[in-house]
C-alpha cells in the first residue's frame, strides 16, 4: 500500500500534485484532501510558482471519493472529506498561477467535480467520465454544481448530473468539458509542454484573466467592466506589461518573467 497520498514534484515554475493511491483508482480519502491543503497552500504563498499540473497515479486520475469512508459515518466523512477539499479549492480559484488537469483512465465523481475546476484539461483517448453522485443516492460537491453549467448549460449539465451516464473522451471534448484528447502515449509530454507554455506566460495577467472570465458569468456589464478596469489598471503596473508592449512595438517575442 502507498503511504504518500499526493506526490509533488517541481520543474521550474511548475508544480505538479500528482493523486498517489493507485490501488484505489485514487479516490480521495481524508490524508488526500489534506494533502491537497497543504499543497496548495504551500503554492499559493509561493510567487515563483507560474503553473500548476494534476494528474493521477496508476489506471485513473480519481476515481471518485473514498466510498469506505462514506459507508462506515456518511456524515462524519463528508465532513471530514470535504471540508479541506474545499479549501484548497477555494485557493486554486485564487491563484495567479493557471491550473490544468492531465486525465487518463477515469475522472468520476470528485474526480470530475475536481476537473471541472481545473483551467484547462488534456485527456487521454479511452478516458471515462462519469458524475456518478447520484447512482449512490446523493448530490454532488467539490464545485460541480457551480462548475458544470459554466462549462456546458444548465440543460446539459442537468442531464450529466441527473442521469448518471458514462461518456467518453471524444464526448467530453464536444461538450468543451476537455480542450484536448490525446493518444495516452502522447498524453504526458503534451500536458508539460502545456504546462511550460503556461509558466512561460504573465502570470500576474493570467490570474486577472482566470478571476475575470469567471466573474464574468455572475457580475453585470456595470460591474465587470468596474472589475476589468481594476485588474487592467494592476497589470499597467507590472513588469511583465511593460515588457510586452515593449516587445510589441520592437516587433520582438515577448520574454514574460512571472512579475
Amino acid at each position: 500500500m502507498t503511504t504518500t497520498p499526493l506526490l509533488i514534484t517541481r520543474q521550474g515554475a511548475i508544480v505538479t500534485l500528482q493523486f498517489n493511491r493507485p490501488e484505489a483508482m485514487n479516490a480521495l480519502d481524508v490524508a488526500t484532501a489534506r494533502a491537497l491543503l497543504a499543497a496548495v497552500q504551500d503554492i499559493a504563498g509561493d510567487a515563483s510558482v507560474r503553473a500548476v499540473l494534476l494528474k493521477g497515479a496508476g489506471r485513473a486520475f480519481v476515481a471518485g471519493g473514498d466510498l469506505a469512508l462514506l459507508a462506515a459515518d456518511p456524515v462524519q466523512g463528508a465532513r471530514a472529506l470535504l471540508g479541506p477539499l474545499n479549501e484548497a479549492l477555494l485557493l486554486l480559484q485564487n491563484l495567479d498561477a493557471p491550473v490544468i488537469a492531465q486525465v487518463h483512465g477515469a475522472a468520476a465523481g470528485a474526480g470530475l467535480s475536481l476537473m471541472l475546476m481545473c483551467d484547462f484539461v488534456l485527456a487521454a483517448e479511452g478516458t471515462k467520465f462519469n458524475l456518478a453522485y447520484i447512482n449512490l443516492g446523493t448530490s454532488c460537491d467539490v464545485g460541480a454544481s457551480w462548475a458544470l453549467p459554466r462549462l456546458v448549460g444548465l440543460r446539459r449539465a442537468l442531464e450529466i448530473a441527473m442521469l448518471g451516464e458514462t461518456f467518453g473522451a471524444d464526448e467530453a471534448l464536444r461538450l468543451g468539458l476537455v480542450n484536448r484528447v490525446l493518444p495516452a502515449a502522447e498524453l504526458e509530454a503534451a500536458a508539460q509542454a502545456f504546462a511550460e507554455r503556461l509558466a512561460a506566460g504573465p502570470t500576474i495577467a493570467y490570474g486577472h484573466m482566470r478571476r475575470l472570465l469567471r466573474a464574468g458569468l455572475d457580475n453585470d456589464l456595470a460591474a465587470q467592466l468596474q472589475a476589468e478596469a481594476r485588474s487592467f489598471e494592476a497589470c499597467a503596473q507590472t513588469a511583465d506589461m511593460k515588457g510586452g508592449i515593449d516587445a510589441f512595438l520592437a516587433k520582438r517575442k515577448p520574454q514574460f518573467n512571472g512579475r
